[in-house]
């Protein structure tokens, strides 16, 4: 019985519903993907932004003030609540900075007296002796401590310069300056001072480093630096300066000396020298004057200038020039920061004013993120990248220079080793070798793809890199002996009989000739020619090396990265190759053409936006490959170095240190930057490759048209 034929117009609903559905589900997919890496993008933003706003500051109140003598010495609490003063007439007091009331003054001396602050101690002196107290704010309210008893302790009777030091808990550091000589005393509870003296006139302003570790002497225009020991002072070194100046300070840490003078305010620190360290001069801050007042920061290398009539200028150490500039009210007498650096408090004729400031991130800018910038104890500028420390005073050193040099070197350098072995490979399979070792070899290479990189890390680092140190000379030589062979095998074969060239290089069996030559030069370069080397020198390339070698180094990370591309650019490669007509090849080998023209001038053309494209997708993952480089680099992140030097990649540096990163701390969005940094390069250079790609694919087809 003959079917009844379908009428041409049939349409099966069922197939086409299906086939909407699919398109839909399809295209709901690309765009939830193109969705998710758009909010990526903007949360990624959301975090960084908060970094490069300007720093702001606004009133928060004012307090009005009953007492008429102003004052000496100012401050407030960590929260802001409380502020506290001592004035001329030697009465201390508590005001609150949100409500209009006060604790009734206490009554500290009588007659005249002098002053120094340190972040949580006031020091005064009077002619009864030295009197020590600390403001308390643990309580509900406020009150005043004599960590060394109420009553005054001996003092130098005509000194007239202090300064205080509070380098460790019960222990406190006072240097007295009288006209002709300096004082030095060491205070601790229930314990009878120690006190040093040494003799040099005419000290005008004393500082000392809050690590209880040098004294500052400025004399005229004679800047004496003093060495603190168990036994006294030690003068370390002295400066002549050629303008006088007219007050000097430390930022927090007291390695940052500040000298203001008529010129403005210069950053001086310790540099390393032979003779041990020594005072230099870094920088000179643009738009800085030396103000009527000079503040510093508690926890932070930031300091503010505030002139009588209210122009306030902030600066940060790493920065050349203002992070802040206001106008203020005028008649200002005297000024403090919140110990966090986020309050400021400022006192005129009758009453406070209370400021609010956000300035959360003051040493981190985008310049400095991308230029060299001369840190504390550096002997120059440089790019640095070292984030954390064990002590509160430790300065973040932020430069991205160094994590995308790396990854940049790491990336190009697996793409050195692995394109020439992907490409070959996809070539030869794809072209020469015969189809029946063809369906053995490609799922076998592409198989290598599914090694997780955490393994080949660590293959890298616990058995490649001790076994490359020993053998670094034939590692370097195996490349260029394996080229030389090929090349040999290539002359040797063209020199062959016809009869015998048939029989051995037809159908890809020169594969089954190849294998068992490479395997021997590579025994040769990675087993015979280190075991020569110890015999003949006694030591290995990697122990003689002047500049020294890094078991974990870019070399290990670029050949286990290499190996992890290969399988992925070969794969794609192959495919493009094998994808293109065989027609094409058919025709020029018809027309009497060799294989290898018919490869270089007819299949690679038409293949070569599919390789483009292989290339560019292996050059992505390697750039933002984590785990094969976390583990084989020795994560170093530095600018310099050469092949076998350590480095650290952006995706490294995130993976390493997100998890110590304090929530919403400078550290924590700079790697949310870096983060960004590298989703804005692999999307930069997907496009143009998309675009490069494009373009060859459309200049193809425009040649085979024509």
């Amino acid at each position: 019985m003959n079917p009844i034929p379908i009428p041409a117009h049939y349409n099966d609903r069922r197939r086409q519903f299906i086939d909407r559905l699919t398109r839909r589900v399809v295209m709901a997919c690309g765009l939830a993907i193109l969705l998710v890496m758009l909010l990526l993008f903007v949360w990624l933003i959301w975090v960084v932004v908060p970094l490069f706003s300007a720093p702001t500051i606004d009133s928060a109140g004012r307090i009005a003030l009953d007492q008429g003598q102003p004052a000496v010495a100012i401050g407030m609490d960590a929260r802001q609540k409380w502020g506290w003063r001592i004035d001329a007439q030697g009465r201390a007091t508590f005001v609150s900075l949100t409500a209009q009331s006060r604790i009734p003054a206490l009554q500290l001396t009588q007659g005249a007296f002098s002053v120094a602050v340190d972040n949580d101690s006031v020091l005064l002196k009077s002619a009864a002796g030295l009197t020590l107290l600390q403001p308390d704010f643990s309580e509900p309210e406020p009150r005043w401590k004599f960590p060394l008893g109420d009553q005054p302790l001996s003092s130098v009777p005509d000194a007239t310069v202090l300064a205080l030091a509070h380098p460790e808990a019960q222990r406190w550091l006072v240097a007295q300056a009288s006209p002709q000589q300096l004082t030095l005393q060491q205070l601790r509870p229930q314990q009878p001072p120690v006190s040093f003296s040494v003799a040099t006139p005419d000290i005008s302003q004393l500082l000392i480093a809050p690590d209880g570790q040098q004294l500052y002497a400025l004399a005229g225009n004679i800047l004496r630096v003093w060495r603190i020991t168990d036994s006294g002072l030690t003068l370390r070194e002295s400066h002549t300066f050629l303008r006088q100046p007219e007050r000097i300070a430390l930022l927090s840490g007291g390695s940052t000396l500040l000298v203001a003078d008529r010129d403005g305010i210069a950053q001086w620190f310790d540099i390393a020298s032979e003779t041990g360290p020594h005072l230099q001069r870094i920088r000179q801050f643009s738009q800085a004057r030396n103000e009527t007042l000079l503040l510093t920061e508690a926890h932070r290398r930031v300091f503010a200038t505030l002139s009588q009539t209210g122009e306030l200028k902030l600066f940060a150490s790493k920065q050349q020039g203002a992070v802040l500039s206001d106008r203020l009210d005028g008649g200002v007498l005297n000024a403090a920061f919140a110990p966090r650096g986020d309050g400021l408090l400022v006192e005129r004729q009758g009453g406070w004013q209370h400021y609010r400031i956000a300035n959360p991130w003051p040493d981190i800018s985008w310049q400095n993120l991308w230029r060299k910038v001369w840190y504390e104890h550096y002997p120059k500028a440089d790019y640095v990248w070292q984030s954390t420390s064990a002590n509160d005073d430790y300065q973040g050193k932020f430069s991205l220079v160094p994590l995308v040099t790396g990854t940049l070197k790491a990336a190009g350098l697996a793409m050195l080793f692995a394109t020439p072995l992907a490409l070959a490979a996809a070539m030869y399979t794809a072209w020469f070798m015969a189809p029946g070792l063809r369906r053995w070899v490609k799922p076998t290479i592409e198989m290598m793809g599914a090694l997780p990189g955490v393994v080949i890390g660590l293959i890298a680092g616990l058995w490649l890199a001790p076994q490359l140190a020993d053998r670094l000379a034939g590692v370097l030589l195996w490349p260029l002996a394996l080229a030389a062979s090929l090349l040999l095998c290539a002359w040797a074969a063209q020199r062959l009989p016809e009869r015998w060239r048939r029989r051995l290089c037809d159908e890809g069996r020169e594969i089954w000739i190849l294998l068992p030559v490479l395997l021997l030069v590579t025994l040769c370069c990675i087993w015979l020619l280190p075991l020569l080397e110890h015999r003949l020198f006694g030591v290995n390339l990697a122990a003689s090396l002047c500049g020294g070698y890094q078991q974990r180094n870019l070399l290990i990370a670029s050949v286990a990265m290499g190996f992890a591309l290969v399988p992925l650019i070969f794969t794609l490669a192959e495919d493009a190759i094998f994808s293109v007509p065989p027609s094409l090849g058919q025709g020029s080998l018809a027309l009497g053409a060799t294989q290898w023209q018919t490869l270089t001038r007819v299949v690679l053309p038409g293949a070569s936006a599919g390789i483009f494209a292989a290339l560019m997708i292996g050059f992505g993952r390697a750039i933002g490959e984590t785990m094969i480089v976390l583990m084989a680099t020795g994560n170093t992140p530095v600018t310099e170095g050469g092949l076998l030097q350590g480095v650290r990649t952006l995706s490294a540096n995130v993976a390493i240190e997100m998890p110590e990163a304090a929530a919403s701390s400078g550290h924590y969005r700079v790697l949310f930057l870096s983060a960004l940094v590298l989703l804005v390069f692999t999307l930069v250079v997907n496009t143009l490759a998309e675009l490069v790609r494009q373009r060859l694919r459309q200049r193809y087809v425009q040649e085979t048209q024509g």
